[in-house]
């Protein structure tokens, strides 16, 4: 198969897989650090909470912004599948808005990402949270049209 048959779609879904890759080597660099010095491995009784008290802030935010990774984008991940199936199976081949959108939500959520591993600003990080759902509502709808 050539690359000009492979779906545009699925650039965006491999890049914010991607992104979260990156995502979690960060929080590595952050946490092993202030695991290490508190000793926590060694500790097996202690729960998250506990754990959670003794992280410094900037170091959770993180680890917190990794878990939202497997969340809301979980959809993403479907629809953009659906979307890309679906064109192919009804023939109709690339769809630039499909992907223009995809593109749009890939960077809402690094952005995301980037707001809430660094400043944690929760005002801005819910404004790009919901342009995100709003672009993957959209993908949704388009999803929808398509396969009913």
């Amino acid at each position: 198969m050539s690359t000009t048959q492979i779906p545009a779609l699925l650039q965006p879904i491999i890049a914010l897989n991607g992104w979260t890759f990156a995502m979690e080597l960060w929080m590595y660099a952050t946490r092993i650090p202030v695991f290490s010095r508190l000793n926590i491995a060694a500790d097996n009784t202690k729960i998250r909470a506990d754990i959670d008290r003794q992280t410094p802030a900037p170091v959770r935010w993180k680890a917190d912004n990794y878990n939202n990774l497997f969340e809301q984008p979980t959809q993403f991940y479907a629809i953009a599948l659906v979307l890309a199936i679906a064109r192919r199976a009804a023939g109709e081949g690339e769809n630039a808005l499909d992907v223009k959108l995809a593109w749009v939500y890939v960077a809402l959520r690094i952005v995301h990402s980037l707001t809430h591993a660094t400043t944690n600003n929760i005002m801005r990080r819910f404004a790009l949270y919901v342009a995100s759902s709003g672009v993957v509502a959209a993908l949704g709808v388009r999803a929808a049209m398509l396969v009913f």
